[in-house]
C-alpha cells in the first residue's frame, strides 16, 4: 500500500484538470510515443457529449506510475449538476488536487468540489493553473483561494497546504512562481507533489475481503463490473464473496475475474489488495453503494451520501402526428426500460410516475437531465419531454422550495439589464465586483423555479457574453408565484410545409423558429409572438395566383433565418401547458394539446 496513492483532481468547468490529466497520462510514459493518444487532447474525455461540450459528465480513473509508485487517477466532473458522480467516486480517493484558473479564481463549483472533497478528509494540493494567461491574478487568485478554504475546512489541518503553479496545456508545472513561464519544464513538480503530501492508502491487507461499489461500467464481453477501493483484505479471482445491498440484504456470488487500470486500459490481474482500486467481474447483483465482502464478514460500509434532485420533468412516449417517423425506439416500455438502466449508475437521477402515466425523471438540474435525453436522441428514442419543474419539499406544514447561489460575469455595460431580470425573477442582488478583465461580477441568490429560463434571457440582453454558474444553497419556504416571463407563441394552424408567403406573414406578428419547406402541424409551435397571447397562424398558406401582376409585387420575399434552439434552449422556452417532441433528427415545440378548440375549452375550466 506504500506504493500506491489515490488522488481526484477536482475543479470548476473549463479551469484545465482534464488537459492537466492528458498530460500526467503522456508525460508518465504511459503511452507509446506512436501511440495515437499521444497526439489527443482531453483523452479521458471519450464521451461524445464531453467533447462537443467541453465539460467532464463521467468521473474516470486512470493509472500512471512515477518512480515505482502507482497513482491511481479520479478525473470528476466540474459542473454541479454531475455532482452525482463526484460524491461516489471522492470516496475511492485519499487526497485531491484542486485545479484554479489564474485569472477566474475560485468559482461557485470551485466551492461545491471542494466542499464535499473536505468532508470526506481528503489532503489537499492547490495548482493555480493557466498563468501565462494574459489577465492572470495570481496573487489575488491564491488570497480568495485560502478565502475558501477557510470557509470550508472542516478542520485544521486542512488549511495547510502546498500550492503548485502550471500551464496544462504545455504540461508544465512548478513549485514556485516562475519569472519566465515560456522556459523548459514539466509535470515532475505534481508527481512529486502526489507521492509526498498525499497519504498512502490504509487497510488491513491480512483481513476479510470489504469493498464498497463507488461505480459501475458494462461492456458485452464481460458484463458489468462492480467498480470501488478495496478497504480491507485481497480480492481473488474465483472467490466467492458476499454483496450487501443497501437494504442490507445479501446475495452471495462469485468473482470472475479482477481488473486494475493500467493508462486508459483495463489490465486483468490474479488478485489486487487493499488500497487499490478495482474492476471485478460476475457480481450481477452489484450496485453503486453495495458492499463486497468474503462471505464469513458481511460488514456492510456506510453507503455514498447522495443530495436529492431539485428538478423534475415528465418524459413520454411522443404523441405528435409526426409520431414515429424518425426513432428507432418509440413505445412508452423502451423508454422505461433505458430509463431504469440509466438509474443503476447516475445515481442522482430519480424516477417516479405522474397521474396520466408518464414518467417523472428528477435531476440535479437542467443540464443534468438534458445530457440524458441527448444521450437518448443519439440512441435512437423518440419521446416528448415537459416543462422542467421545481421539486419543493414540505416540511412542518410549509412548502419549502430550493435556492441557489447564482454569480453572473457580464460586460459593464449589460449590469443593470441583468439586475433587472434577476430581480423580476425574485432574485436578490448580494454583491457586486469589477473583474481584471473589465467585466463585472454579479452575485445573486434565487429560487432554482426563477432560474428555469434565465440563461437564454440574459445571453439574449447581453448579447451572448453573460456567463452563468449556479450552485444550490438550500431549502427555504416559497416565495410565491413568479409573473409568466415570457410572450405568447405563434402556433401553425395547418399541417403542412411551410412556405415562403405563410412564413413572411408570420414574421410580421414575432420571430419564427421554422424555415420554408419545413413540415408542420397543428398545434406545433412555429414562432414567438411579439405580445402576451397565442396566435395561429397559416405558414403554410401559399400566394393565390391571379392574372393581374402589380409593379414589385412578386419580388423575392426577404426573409429573416428562423432562431434555431438548442434541446437547453428548448427546455428553457417551454411552458407549462407545451412540450417538446424530441427524435434523433429534429426538435419541436408544440402545445399539449394540439386542437385549438379543445385547447380553450381547457383553459377555461
Amino acid at each position: 500500500m506504500a506504493e500506491i496513492r489515490n488522488v481526484a483532481i477536482i475543479a470548476h468547468v473549463d479551469h484545465g484538470k482534464t488537459t492537466l490529466v492528458d498530460g500526467l497520462l503522456k508525460q508518465s510514459k504511459t503511452f507509446r510515443e506512436n501511440e495515437a493518444a499521444m497526439s489527443q487532447t482531453l483523452i479521458m474525455d471519450s464521451n461524445d457529449q464531453e467533447r462537443e461540450r467541453g465539460i467532464t459528465i463521467l468521473a474516470k480513473t486512470t493509472a500512471v506510475s512515477f518512480n515505482g509508485v502507482k497513482i491511481n487517477i479520479i478525473d470528476t466532473p466540474g459542473h454541479a449538476d454531475f455532482g452525482g458522480e463526484v460524491e461516489r467516486t471522492l470516496n475511492m480517493a485519499d487526497g485531491a488536487i484542486l485545479v484554479v484558473d489564474a485569472q477566474e479564481g475560485p468559482m461557485p463549483q470551485t466551492k461545491f468540489v471542494l466542499k464535499k472533497a473536505l468532508e470526506l478528509g481528503l489532503k489537499p494540493i492547490v495548482i493555480i493553473n493557466k498563468i501565462d494567461k494574459k489577465d492572470s491574478r495570481i496573487e489575488e487568485v491564491l488570497s480568495k483561494t485560502y478565502d475558501l478554504f477557510l470557509d470550508l475546512a472542516i478542520t485544521d489541518d486542512q488549511l495547510e497546504f502546498p500550492v503548485y503553479y502550471a500551464i496544462g496545456r504545455d504540461g508544465k508545472a512548478w513549485n514556485e512562481l516562475p519569472a519566465d513561464p515560456s522556459a523548459d519544464a514539466d509535470l515532475t513538480p505534481i508527481f512529486e507533489a502526489i507521492i509526498n503530501h498525499i497519504p498512502a492508502p490504509e487497510g488491513d491487507v491480512n483481513g476479510p475481503l470489504q469493498m464498497l461499489v463507488s461505480a459501475l461500467d458494462w461492456d458485452s464481453y464481460q458484463g458489468k463490473y462492480a467498480i470501488g477501493r478495496i478497504r480491507r483484505g485481497v480480492a481473488k479471482q474465483g472467490s466467492s464473496v458476499s454483496v450487501i445491498a443497501v437494504d442490507g440484504t445479501i446475495q452471495n456470488g462469485r468473482i470472475d475475474r479482477v481488473y486494475v487500470s493500467v493508462g486508459l486500459a483495463r489490465a486483468e490481474v490474479p488478485s489486487a489488495e487493499a488500497g487499490d482500486i478495482v474492476q471485478l467481474t460476475g457480481l450481477k447483483s452489484a450496485t453503486i453503494s453495495s458492499t463486497i465482502t468474503d462471505t464469513s464478514a458481511q460488514e456492510a460500509l456506510p453507503a455514498i451520501a447522495i443530495e436529492e434532485p431539485t428538478l423534475k420533468m415528465a418524459i413520454g412516449p411522443n404523441t405528435s402526428p409526426f409520431a414515429g417517423r424518425e426513432g428507432k425506439f418509440v413505445t412508452g416500455r423502451q423508454i422505461l426500460d433505458r430509463i431504469q438502466q440509466e438509474l443503476e449508475h447516475n445515481v442522482s437521477m430519480r424516477l417516479d410516475y405522474g397521474p396520466d402515466g408518464e414518467f417523472l425523471l428528477s435531476g440535479r438540474g437542467e443540464l443534468h437531465l438534458s445530457v440524458f435525453i441527448e444521450t437518448l436522441r443519439r440512441e435512437g428514442f423518440e419521446m416528448q419531454v415537459g416543462k422542467p419543474m421545481v421539486i419543493t419539499k414540505q416540511i412542518d406544514g410549509v412548502t419549502m422550495e430550493p435556492v441557489e447561489e447564482l454569480t453572473v460575469d457580464v460586460p459593464a455595460e449589460y449590469v443593470g439589464s441583468v439586475t433587472g431580470e434577476v430581480g423580476r425573477r425574485k432574485g436578490i442582488l448580494h454583491s457586486q465586483q469589477d473583474n481584471s478583465d473589465g467585466s463585472v461580477r454579479l452575485l445573486f441568490e434565487i429560487t432554482t423555479r426563477g432560474l428555469l429560463g434565465l440563461r437564454n434571457q440574459l445571453l439574449t440582453l447581453s448579447r451572448g457574453t453573460a456567463i452563468l454558474n449556479s450552485l444550490f444553497l438550500r431549502f427555504e419556504p416559497s416565495s410565491g408565484a413568479i409573473p409568466k416571463l415570457r410572450n405568447g407563441v405563434l402556433l401553425a394552424s395547418e399541417t403542412g410545409k411551410a412556405v415562403g408567403y405563410g412564413l413572411n406573414i408570420a414574421q410580421g406578428r414575432g420571430i419564427t423558429f421554422v424555415g420554408p419547406q419545413t413540415e408542420v402541424y397543428e398545434g406545433m409551435i412555429v414562432g414567438l409572438n411579439t405580445r402576451d397571447e397565442d396566435i395561429e397562424i397559416n405558414v403554410t398558406k401559399e400566394k393565390k395566383l391571379s392574372n393581374v401582376r402589380a409593379s414589385g409585387s412578386d419580388d423575392a420575399l426577404a426573409l429573416t433565418p428562423p432562431t434555431i434552439f438548442s434541446l437547453e434552449q428548448s427546455l428553457d422556452f417551454l411552458e407549462d401547458d407545451e412540450l417538446l417532441e424530441a427524435t434523433p433528427k429534429s426538435l419541436r415545440l408544440r402545445k399539449k394539446i394540439l386542437n385549438p378548440t379543445l385547447r380553450a375549452r381547457a383553459k377555461k375550466s
